[in-house]
């Protein structure tokens, strides 16, 4: 049995595992594969290349190729609900197909959670009682929030208490009837135990907390007491646990008041809210199990390759998927969903394209998941993910829960954890990153761009073309001007890159630049420069798809040297032994610095990221409220007065990186000589250090001389110990 047969991962997709050569889990795949499929929430964060992928993706095609089988054979979830039957034969618990559609149930039909904080959901139970008798059940308040529990008639609404057909007792010390909120009782929250009394004999209705009655609530209208009663609920970003007498009460009702579990069947009738046909009939073929959701086409294509390569030895039946991104014949993706699909990975645009459009159903989404989550909302995506989420019912037909898994990378964004506040259902948060740090097989440096004692720029007769936002400025020069330094750190920057080059030998590297019109500038500028020597390739989201597709094909096989990109498109791409990093410009966030340069120094080899950071401000684009986008855009002016541009402060972004990452960062001069130290001579860049190990010794290094000499104390202190013993002994002379 392999490691990942042990996790509960079943035997086909662990042969394919095995053929990929991954002998065990990685630290996150330990942890959330597990998680997966005992059917949590996750929410992890770890960098690109540490398995995340697979760790979502292995528990997801199980649990979908079982429940394909399922459906198959007629098993478990296949069974057919007969008329009348409510939600789940014989055993009272809250109606799964009568409920709102923010409120979750779980399979056992007793827990019951609303994560939306702006409105209330409410659910009944699968039976109700008619007639006579004394009836009790107990709800337990198990996350703070606002909820309010009671009895409700088949005519009621669901958000009960405020209607004449439903009673409701909430926890700020409210009883409500027909929109009327009297106080009652006192308040109750978290771990409060309260039962709920239905007394028919004598039209009553109670409530206790804690097994403390608080008095007779409301008598029963006389033209209600025919009525049949369902036990309800609606709650406010809260959860409450139900007892309807399958297990001990916590505190046993007195007075003859009996569990809703113990009603004899002249007593009880079941819901006529129930689920619409066969659950055992075939899957709607364009309605998914599993939607996961990618930043860019690039990783969604990455993805996609992994779920083929997972799924190898699956069959019987077969699980089919579907890239649904842009850049693709629309009608060939339509094709394939009128086929059948299971899992898609699609970026935001065309997904949204799809739903909207009616081609994508998401009634049957098992699995949402949002990769590089961070990504998503800092792109402006987080509306979306809210409307589908609003969209993807929180329960599938069969009763299972609808599982979100999170990637991102760090939990420490506030967005993210906003977002995973306001959607998931108590998430396991699994954090293999912890507070950013440079891993040691990273040696990272800074060169500073100065102008003002680098003066080439003055005199270069060719240079990088720069990016056009002093077009409409006066450049001198001689001049001392903000924006003339501005135009020159654009100029040195395109040297200092050739020289970064140069001067390590660098024949694969991979080059961020801020912007796209950067990227198309940096890669003219190479292949002017070196006439060949200097092969790149772009990628943006300007590029077409085939493009950006061909172009990270010929990096990988190294056809070309150079990959030139943006932080949108390069994020989550996982290049195996990159050597070289050289950040042209910084990342506008601070947390970016660590994804970048954490592009080398994996699988334990040696990796360099330079980065050029300017001395002074640069005018630099920022598209924030552009309609174009920035496509030929020319409005140079300030974003304060209404243009397209701002002042970007390197230094003060450089600070805030060494501040976060609570180091000094090495400097070097423009010859891009490294500092000598314990890095210098010693290792080859993108490969392991020669004779194995870390380039700084570990604990266990340092701390070796002195255990040896801890140990040779311990023994002359045990010598010495026993040969005192015996100088006693013999002093004392024979006995």
């Amino acid at each position: 049995m392999t490691a990942f047969e042990e996790m509960g991962v079943m035997p086909e997709i662990g042969k394919a595992v095995e053929e990929m050569d991954w002998s065990l889990p990685t630290d996150v795949q330990a942890e959330a594969i597990p998680m997966v499929l005992g059917g949590g929430d996750v929410l992890m964060a770890a960098e690109t290349g540490s398995g995340k992928t697979g760790a979502f993706c292995l528990p997801i095609l199980q649990i979908v190729h079982e429940t394909l089988k399922d459906l198959r054979e007629g098993k478990g979830s296949g069974k057919k609900f007969k008329k009348g039957s409510g939600s789940g034969g014989g055993q009272w618990k809250m109606n799964v197909h009568d409920r709102g559609d923010a409120m979750a149930i779980d399979s056992d039909g007793t827990l019951c959670q609303a994560r939306d904080q702006g409105g209330w959901h409410g659910t009944r139970s699968n039976k109700a009682i008619t007639g006579k008798g004394k009836y009790y059940y107990e709800g337990t308040v198990t996350d703070e929030g606002l909820c309010r529990l009671g009895w409700s008639t088949e005519k009621a609404r669901l958000d009960l208490g405020t209607d004449k057909h439903s009673f409701g007792f909430g926890g700020t010390g409210k009883k409500s009837w027909n929109k009327q909120f009297d106080t009652y009782g006192e308040p109750f929250g978290i771990n409060d135990v309260m039962g709920c009394y239905l007394d028919m004999d004598a039209g009553e209705i109670s409530w206790s907390k804690n097994g403390v009655l608080l008095g007779k609530a409301y008598d029963i209208p006389g033209h209600m007491r025919s009525e049949p009663f369902y036990a309800a609920v609606v709650l406010k970003n809260a959860e409450m646990k139900f007892n309807f007498g399958g297990e001990a009460f916590k505190f046993p009702p007195k007075g003859g008041f009996q569990g809703l579990t113990q009603t004899g069947p002249d007593c009880v009738i079941n819901s006529k809210v129930v689920g619409q046909g066969s659950i055992s009939a075939p899957p709607a073929p364009n309605a998914p199990q599993a939607i996961i959701i990618e930043p860019s086409r690039e990783l969604a294509e990455q993805t996609l390759t992994q779920i083929q390569k997972f799924k190898k030895h699956l069959a019987n039946p077969e699980i089919k998927e579907l890239l649904l991104i842009g850049g693709v014949n629309v009608k060939d993706q339509t094709d394939k969903l009128a086929v059948g699909v299971d899992i898609v990975v699609a970026t935001p645009g065309r997904l949204e394209d799809f739903i909207s459009s009616g081609r994508l159903a998401l009634h049957q989404c098992r699995f949402f998941v949002l990769d590089e989550c961070d990504g998503l909302l800092s792109a402006g995506y987080g509306d979306l993910i809210n409307r589908l989420h609003q969209q993807i019912p929180k329960i599938t037909n069969d009763g299972k829960r609808l599982q979100m898994v999170v990637c991102s990378a760090t939990l420490h964004s506030f967005d993210v954890k906003k977002m995973a506040e306001r959607l998931m259902y108590f998430p396991t948060w699994i954090d293999l990153k912890g507070a950013d740090a440079v891993p040691e097989t990273v040696h990272h440096c800074v060169c500073t761009v100065d102008p003002v004692v680098d003066t080439r720029w003055k005199t270069l007769n060719r240079h990088i073309q720069t990016d056009g936002v002093h077009q409409q400025d006066r450049i001198n020069n001689e001049a001392h001007s903000p924006e003339t330094y501005s135009e020159a750190i654009k100029i040195l920057k395109g040297e200092y890159v050739i020289a970064a080059i140069e001067e390590h030998k660098m024949d694969i590297a991979l080059i961020f630049c801020r912007t796209k019109v950067d990227c198309d500038n940096m890669e003219k500028y190479l292949y002017q420069r070196g006439g060949g020597k200097y092969s790149c390739v772009c990628l943006h989201g300007d590029r077409k798809p085939q493009e950006r597709k061909a172009n990270l094909e010929k990096f990988k096989r190294k056809e070309v040297k150079y990959l030139i990109c943006t932080d949108v498109a390069a994020r989550g791409l996982d290049i195996t032994g990159l050597p070289f990093v050289i950040n042209v410009t910084l990342p506008d966030e601070k947390q970016n610095y660590i994804h970048r340069i954490g592009r080398v120094g994996r699988a334990e080899r040696m990796g360099l990221a330079i980065s050029l950071v300017a001395s002074t401000k640069e005018k630099v684009w920022y598209h924030s409220n552009c309609n174009t986008r920035g496509r030929g855009c020319y409005n140079t002016n300030l974003t304060d007065y209404g243009g397209c541009c701002i002042w970007y402060d390197e230094p003060k972004l450089m600070s805030d990186v060494e501040e976060h990452l609570d180091i000094t960062i090495d400097r070097i001069d423009a010859n891009m000589k490294v500092p000598i130290n314990e890095f210098d001579g010693k290792v080859t860049y993108g490969q392991r250090r020669t004779g194995g190990g870390s380039v700084y010794k570990g604990h266990v290094d340092f701390l070796a001389p002195t255990v040896s000499e801890l140990a040779q104390l311990e023994k002359k202190a045990q010598t010495t110990f026993i040969d005192l013993k015996y100088k006693k002994k013999f002093a004392k002379g024979p006995q």
